[in-house]
């Protein structure tokens, strides 16, 4: 851990393309959480190239319960790279992104790393209102739990 980002590191048994078509699916972000913030996505497409943005419906008693964020995709490389930039909806991104890497580690498992950054939030009452990380290193490690649950092969 460094003093603006967290990371988190699972082999899953399921190769590449396979966790890169679920993550890339905001429908299936929810099921993923391990924070429990995120509720449901809102009708978004699945992501294919960076420059999109998906919304998702999330819950945070920081902000005052319910509210969506746009999530705009910043990073994208089929099957080895996922990465946005997360925005309370309607606005532009305040610094913060999460990047997903997927890397083969034999033909049916892949090692999948998940970072949240925070590194380029400048904005200081923000910094003063938002304790980062918002998200806790345990949450990341749960949300790779949950989905190495949801693609592995038996």
């Amino acid at each position: 851990m460094s003093e603006t980002r967290i990371s988190a590191t699972r082999t899953i048994d399921a190769p590449a393309g396979a966790i890169f078509a679920f993550l890339s699916n905001p429908a299936h972000h929810a099921a993923l959480d391990g924070s429990g913030m995120v509720q449901s996505d809102s009708k978004s497409d699945r992501i294919t190239a960076a420059g999109q943005v998906f919304t998702m419906n999330q819950n945070w008693d920081k902000m005052g319960g319910d509210y969506q964020t746009d999530n705009h995709v910043v990073g994208y490389d089929e099957n080895k790279l996922l990465a946005w930039k997360t925005a309370p909806a309607g606005e532009e991104p305040p610094g913060w992104e999460w990047v997903w890497r997927f890397e083969a580690s034999g033909p049916d498992s892949t090692d999948v790393s998940v970072t949240y950054d925070w590194s380029a939030v400048t904005d200081k009452d923000l910094l003063k209102t938002i304790s980062f990380p918002a998200v806790p290193q345990e949450a990341l490690d749960t949300t790779l739990a949950n989905l190495a649950a949801q693609v592995s092969e038996d």
